[in-house]
């Protein structure tokens, strides 16, 4: 048996027990003991047999065809991103290159940041903050060179208070930090920040077992902003060329709404222009 980490394993059990009977159209019958799916049923509803299933999550057969793959989605109800991540799981697929020990931002991504009238900020691969405009840490004091988004976001009250929703953008948040590091899990830094982010939040451990992926892509992100109050602005995650998954995020506004109004005041503030922006700022928060 392989000495790495059952990745295929660990997933399909994770998966399984998020799907219940109902979902998968099985009876159920009696009292249930175990969460989601029976291995069984599943193995049943994904034409395998039930040997076969139980060799995938012991990690005793790891090659299995992408047929028998895209059959165990489909039971799954994964969507796409989960079921390219689930692919790539199987042994035999190349896994990502090792990861240089410290990630560079380009010098002239750095100048691009700092000239950009929008909040913008760079993002490695395992959500530290490489890179910030004072914009950026207008909107959210947190981004700053150093900060790490998942510590932020899980541990600090103050930027969990940003977001109206908060439980489904800490979702979004691990499920795109698990696509980011894929297979690496194993990674000496992953391991560092997933033991210690599991151990300070249940939210993130409960989130993390969940086995969600996510691309880190665009969206329209709504804050609760302490100075300038509801505030929705769309968000871009761009790959930066010639790095391993470091990304640059922009948060712009629709062009004519408050909400761009809302941002050009917290640019106002944040660059000192006047007293009277600042004060237009602090009347926008009564």
């Amino acid at each position: 048996m392989s000495d790495e980490p059952n990745l295929l394993g660990a997933f399909l059990r994770a998966r399984r027990e998020l799907v219940t009977p109902e979902a998968a159209g099985v009876p159920v019958l009696g009292v249930r003991r175990t969460p989601g799916l029976r291995r069984e049923e599943v193995a049943m509803l994904a034409g395998i047999s039930a040997d076969y299933y139980l060799r995938l999550e012991r990690g005793r057969d790891r090659s299995p065809s992408a047929q028998v793959l895209e059959s165990l989605a489909r039971v799954l109800l994964l969507d796409e991103d989960t079921t390219a991540y689930l692919l790539g799981l199987a042994t035999g697929k190349p896994r990502r290159r090792p990861r240089p020990r410290k990630e560079v931002v380009p010098p002239s991504t750095v100048k691009f940041v700092a000239m950009l009238t929008l909040p913008a900020f760079v993002e490695g691969r395992y959500l530290d903050v490489l890179a910030a405009n004072p914009l950026a840490t207008a909107l959210s004091p947190r981004l700053v060179v150093g900060g790490n988004r998942l510590r932020d976001v899980f541990l600090d009250p103050a930027e969990q208070a940003m977001f109206p929703d908060f439980e489904a953008a800490a979702a979004g948040l691990v499920a795109g930090f698990r696509q980011a590091v894929g297979t690496a899990t194993d990674d000496p830094r992953c391991i560092e920040l997933v033991g210690e982010m599991s151990l300070a939040s249940p939210l993130f451990r409960r989130l993390w077992a969940r086995h969600d992926v996510r691309h880190r892509a665009g969206a329209v992100v709504p804050f609760s902003h302490p100075q300038v109050g509801e505030l929705r602005l769309n968000r871009e995650k761009l790959l930066i060329s010639g790095t391993d998954g470091i990304m640059l995020v922009v948060y712009h506004p629709d062009p004519g709404t408050p909400d761009a109004d809302k941002l050009a005041l917290l640019g106002a503030a944040s660059a000192g222009v006047s007293a009277g922006g600042r004060q237009a700022v602090r009347k926008l928060a009564q």
